[in-house]
This record gives structure tokens, sequence and C-alpha cells, in this order.
């Protein structure tokens, strides 16, 4: 196979030139060049630096040879806007800058990594930077661009597309590392940040400046900088662009039949690989929650990399590189550990967040982000949330409620590397027994769980962090469904075999139900007495119906566990009479 899938590849000529399997998302260019100065932010991973990428090699007059090999297959390079390889092109990406203790090194850093960029382009662009002295790497960031783009606009070049990428990163590192004061002698008065965009303010009122383009994660950054820069256009909420980055459900389904074809992947297992990779990287609403939702591309990629090559499904289906650290949700509560712990046991337990539409669109500055209302936003911007509804947020995705329960293991110190795991998941690889399964989650993992914790608990705690564990240990030879949609409403949890393994033709279907303490006091009934309920076999039954039709070959068990706050709980199997019935 010549193509490549091109996982990690950030530099969008790399990819054309390893043929490498490429969604085009070239149209946005035209859509940007209407847009004065946007900032677009995105979760970490989502494809931020190969856009940036892609609009430098556009832009670039040094490519204008190579624009028939680097866009004539996109849908730019068929309608291109007039305006491509005009430009001489100047690309920040502020994670090279290393964050120091204290502002001096820090600042040394960025001026460093700046000065050496702007000398790199008179090597880049020597017909007209030739005759531009070499920049002294201690002088000011500020001072220096301003000459340079003096310079560039007196001599009569062309003007300069300005790219920033991961402009907050290395302010990012200060509030994560508890150096607010640092923080603000960057992002205020008369910083050598701050200077540097009132240069670039200057540079597009002059016209030296043809426009600035600026990605990232965070919004704080920008709004801190507002009196300094007060020209961009916040385009991360705009509808219009909500799918610039990441894909869509249609733009998967051509990339999977390419892949399919290329490949020659077996068509009969196309459903659940579909499955798996809409469970696991799609559901981001970043814009409506009534909108198609979009996958994460750097996610997707991951997967599909392992697949083509083993085409198997892989064991780890979630990128480690893409959790994001706990620093960030212990920094998000002040630092407070039983704050910490209080929104965590939240998004476990219940799953959602209530959020303030406005609170979404309007920017927020550092002393907004660690107050508590603003929690749910934070965790808007960095992934882990995303639009449920009008009133609440809500996890895009397996693996974003996979990182939240290793959060809650992490916070309230469950131990997850007893033995007696390793023996329980074997166990039920040799004889995979549910009831025996559950059993063992409940001595082993429940038990751990401190007293305050089931003040909380409902349902999808016990549903989520079954599912969590069962993954960690069985993802060689399973897949999980959360959620699962069929017409008479949603599963709570499916187990599904791998096509390729030992339990391939294995679904089984899991309805949890949950009584509080409070509750199971009521019903006067001791759990071991306690007998499944005709409505919950009822609801179960039609989530049958729809997994017959789609998988009629399939070894299909129903399942009902039923949790008794932390006093114990039952689990019954429905029998199946005939195909298709169950009692």
């Amino acid at each position: 196979m010549d193509r490549r899938i091109p996982y990690g590849i950030i530099n969008y000529a790399e990819i054309i030139e390893k043929k490498g399997y490429f969604v085009d998302k070239t149209h946005f260019i035209n859509k940007l060049e209407n847009i004065q100065n946007p900032v677009f932010l995105r979760p970490r991973r989502f494809g931020k630096s190969l856009f940036c990428s892609m609009l430098q090699h556009y832009y670039d007059l040094r490519n204008k040879e190579n624009f028939e090999e680097l866009f004539g297959h996109t849908w730019i390079g068929q309608h291109p806007t007039g305006d491509q390889n005009k430009y001489i092109v100047l690309l920040f990406d502020f994670s090279e800058v290393q964050v120091e203790d204290g502002l001096t090194g820090t600042e040394r850093n960025f001026t460093e990594y700046c000065n050496n960029l702007l000398n790199n382009m008179r090597l880049l662009y020597p017909e007209y930077l030739g005759g531009f002295p070499p920049l002294h790497v201690h002088t000011p960031v500020a001072t220096n661009l301003n000459n340079w783009l003096t310079y560039l606009w007196m001599s009569g070049a062309p003007p300069v597309y300005i790219i920033i990428d991961e402009y907050d990163n290395f302010v990012n590192q200060l509030i994560t590392t508890y150096q607010d004061r640092l923080y603000q002698e960057i992002t205020t008065g008369d910083s050598f940040l701050r200077s540097v965009y009132k240069v670039l303010k200057a540079g597009r009122r002059s016209g030296s400046v043809k426009n600035i383009f600026i990605t990232g994660v965070l919004s704080i950054t920008i709004d801190d900088l507002s009196s300094a820069y007060n020209i961009s256009t916040f385009l991360t909420l705009d509808p219009t662009f909500e799918s610039m980055l990441g894909f869509t459900q249609s733009e998967v389904d051509t990339l999977m039949d390419t892949l399919y074809h290329d490949y020659n992947l077996d068509p009969s297992v196309r459903l659940q690989v579909d499955e798996v990779v809409k469970n696991m990287y799609n559901g981001y609403h970043f814009v409506s929650p009534h909108t198609a939702a979009v996958y994460n591309p750097t996610m997707l990629m991951f997967f599909l990399r392992q697949f083509c090559e083993q085409k198997t499904i892989p064991d780890d289906l979630f990128d480690l590189n893409l959790r994001t650290d706990l620093s960030w949700i212990r920094r998000l509560t002040g630092g407070s550990n039983e704050n910490t712990k209080e929104l965590v046991s939240q998004l476990t337990t219940r799953e959602t967040i209530s959020i303030n539409r406005k609170s979404l669109v309007s920017q927020f500055n550092v002393s907004e982000f660690f107050e508590p209302v603003f929690y749910p936003v934070s965790l808007f911007y960095l992934g882990i949330l995303t639009r449920k509804d009008e009133f609440e947020l809500s996890f895009p995705n397996l693996s974003m409620k996979e990182i939240a329960v290793e959060y809650f293991n992490e916070i309230f110190r469950i131990d997850l590397g007893q033995e007696k795991y390793k023996e329980m998941m074997q166990g039920f690889v040799e004889n995979p027994d549910l009831f025996k399964l559950f059993s063992d989650y409940w001595q082993l993992y429940v038990s751990q769980l401190p007293e305050s914790v089931f003040a909380q608990m409902n349902e999808n705690f016990y549903r989520t962090t079954f599912y969590e564990l069962c993954s960690r240990y069985l993802s060689p030879w399973f897949t999980w469904n959360v959620e699962r949609s069929y017409p008479s409403g949603k599963s709570d949890l499916e187990f599904v075999g791998k096509y390729h393994e030992r339990f391939s033709s294995l679904r089984w279907v899991i309805e949890f139900k949950y009584f509080s303490n409070i509750e199971l006091a009521r019903l006067k009934t001791p759990i071991e007495e306690f007998e499944v309920q005709e409505e919950d076999t009822r609801q179960i039954r039609g989530y049958a119906e729809g997994l017959i039709q789609e998988y009629p070959e399939a070894k299909i068990r129903l399942f009902v566990i039923y949790c008794f706050g932390n006093q114990g709980f039952r689990v019954f199997e429905l029998t199946r009479n005939s195909p298709g019935k169950f009692s």
C-alpha cells in the first residue's frame, strides 16, 4: 500500500508527498478570507497545527511553482481565491517556547525563539530580505518585529501573512503550575508578549500584515491581551466554521470507503468497526447540540493506522497523548482537594454539568477561569465535555468517559494494581460469566469507595466504572457500547466480542438499575429476595428486538443488574425461549 494514514504528521506538504489520506478542508480557506484576524480554538490534538501548515503552503509565495502538486486535487485547487502564493508567511509555534520559573528566563526563551525565526526568514526570502541586517537575538521581539515589518513595507515587498499556532501554550503552562504572578506580568502592562501583539495590530493598520490567523485551546489569553490586540474575530463558536477542524460523519464515511477499498478490508465487519469509531471518537458539538457532531481527527487516525495495518480492531483504542493531565482539573478547582473531588465525582456520577450558554460565547480572563461557574467552560474548551443541549454539557464519547473515571480513581486513590484484578479478568476470559465478573467488581472495586461517594451515587456511576475497569483488561477481546440507540430507547452497556477474536459473535446487553440505601429500606425486601421487575424486562427486550434485526447471527444475551446503594446487588439474565424471544 503506497498511501499512508497520516497519524502524527502536521506538515501539509509531507502528507501530499507521502500520498497520505487527506480529508479536504481547503474550502474553509475561501471562507476565512472574508474574516479579519480570525481566532479559532479547539481542544488539543484536533488538527490545528496541520491546518496552520495548510494555510502556510497555500499563501506562501515560495510554493507558487508547486501549487498544482500541493493543491490541484483539492477544492481550493480547483477554486483558487486569487491570493494563493502571494505573501511572505511567518508562522509562530508558541509550543516551542519553554517556560521558566521567572519572568526573565521565560522572556529570554520567547525572545530567542522569535528572533531566530525572524533571522531564518532572511534565508527563506532572500529576494526581499537579503539586504536586511541580521537581528540580535537578545533584542526585544517587538522591536525586531517592528523593524522587520517596516523594512518589508518600505521596500515594496509583498505583505506578510502571519499564523500563530498554540498561541496560549506556554501561558497555559503558567496557569497549571500556579505561576499566577508571572502570568499577570506577561499579559498586562507593557510586557514582552503584549508588545508583540501591539506591533501586529500596527502591522494590520499599515498594511504590512495581510492577515493574522491565531489558534490554540483556551480563550483566556486573548481576553487578557485585548487592550493590546482588540482586532480579532472570534470564530470558535461560529456555525459556519464548526467543522473546519474535526471530521463530519460523511467525511468519515468517505474515508472509510476508500480505506476498505485500498486495504482490501472485509466489508462484512464494517458495521462493527463503524460502531467502534463512532463510540470512541465522535460526539463533539462545539456550536449547537442540534447540528451534526464531529470526530476528533487525531484520535480517529490513531485507530485507523493500527486497524489498516493489522486488519483487526486494536487493543488500545485511545491515544494516551490526548489525556489532559489531572493538574488541569486540580488547578481549575483552586488546588483544593475537596473541590477537585466534588467536580470529578460529579463528572463520574452525573456525566453532565449545567451550563449558561452565554458563558461559552464570551471570552474570559484568568481571574474568572478559576471561578466555579467557569469550570464547565474550561472543560468544554479542553474537549472533555461538549454540548448536550441548551442547558448541559456532557461527555462527547467513551474516550472522555474513560478519562473521567481515571481522574476519579486517581483522586480517590482507588487501587487498580491488585493481582486479584488480573485473576478476575483471566477467569472471565476462560469462562465468560457476567455474574462472577460483576461480583468481583463489587468486591474489589466498590468496596474501596469512601462513604461520601455514595451520597451522589446512581446507575451511571456503576455502569461507567464497571465499563472502564473491564476495558482496562478485556479490550483484546471486546469493545463496548454505552447508551446505544434503539427505536425503543438507549441501552446502558453492551459487551461486543471483536469479530476476529474468540468471542466474535457475543453481544451482551446490560441494563443497570439503582436503588439508594433509603429506597432499599422502603422496599422492605431483602436483597437476596429481590426479583427482576417486569418494566425493566420490557425495556431491555425492546433493545433486543432492534439488535436481532442488525445482527441476526449474534449470540445475544440480556441482563438486568440492580445496585442497592453500597449494600449489594442482583444480576438477572433473561432467558431466550425461541429466536427473538426473551423472558
